[in-house]
Order: C-alpha cells, then sequence, then structure tokens
C-alpha cells in the first residue's frame, strides 16, 4: 500500500503533527492519503472542488448519469482554471508503517509523530494529471 501527501512546497523534508484548520478540534497529526483516493488532492491547496468516481459495480451507473465514460469526474470552479493549470503540486511519499487509519474518511491515515517521507517529491504538473485522468478536459479546448 502506498500513502501519499500533496503539497505546493518542493521541499518538505519533515512533516510534523498539526491540528488542521478544517478541523480545530481534532489532535495534532500529520495527514496522509491512499493511491485509491489521491486523485482528490491532486489541486491547488485552497482550490474548490468536486471529485466523483463510480464505487465497485457502479460503473455503467456512473456513466448513465454522468454521461461519460472516464474512470472518474473533477470539476473545479471556472476561476481557479489559471491556478489548475500553473500551479505544481509535489506528491511525497510514505512509509505506511507510521501511520493508522483515520475513521472519519476513507482512504486517510495519521500518524501522531513526525514523519520524514521515504523520498523526495514527485512533481505532478496539470498535463501529467489530465494524462492519468481521461475525464478531466484539455483547458485549451473549453
Amino acid at each position: 500500500m502506498a500513502l501519499y501527501h500533496f503539497s505546493e512546497d518542493p521541499a518538505i523534508d519533515r512533516f510534523t503533527p498539526h491540528v488542521p484548520r478544517t478541523n480545530p478540534d481534532h489532535p495534532p497529526a500529520v495527514w496522509a492519503i491512499d493511491a485509491d483516493h489521491a486523485p482528490l488532492y491532486w489541486f491547488p491547496r485552497d482550490c474548490p472542488r468536486v471529485t466523483a468516481w463510480p464505487k465497485p459495480g457502479d460503473k455503467q451507473y456512473f456513466d448513465d448519469v454522468f454521461a461519460t465514460t472516464a474512470p472518474r469526474l473533477h470539476a473545479i470552479e471556472w476561476a481557479w482554471l489559471a491556478a489548475m493549470t500553473t500551479t505544481t503540486i509535489y506528491r511525497y511519499r510514505f512509509d505506511p508503517a507510521r501511520f493508522r487509519p483515520w475513521p472519519e474518511a476513507n482512504g486517510q491515515w495519521i500518524s501522531d509523530a513526525a514523519v520524514e517521507p521515504v523520498a523526495g517529491a514527485d512533481q505532478l504538473s496539470a498535463a501529467r494529471i489530465r494524462a492519468s485522468s481521461p475525464g478531466i478536459s484539455d483547458p485549451a479546448g473549453w
């Protein structure tokens, strides 16, 4: 299993537990996401977005409802298009042994201790994200 953290910062050497601003009652933690849910974080940090993909066995229903054959759909506010196409997102990989599942959300994992990534950050460009997500339209074609 792979666990990741996505950031606009290319030089994080150590992740320190913190209280998330969106969940101020949660104890400090380092947050990670599994590979299946990683596409939720392929966006600039504050970019409002919605992402959808079918549950196993529901692909035909998904295709019919959304009029698509894409494996998943991503949508952002129009005002964020420029940031989405120019912001570089970096993916950090973690040793999953340092984390436990966060029971409040599928695919999210937490650690109470500081964690160092197992390798340097991988750069995810808008073009690379589009290439791995057929459901993302090319902004030049909009």
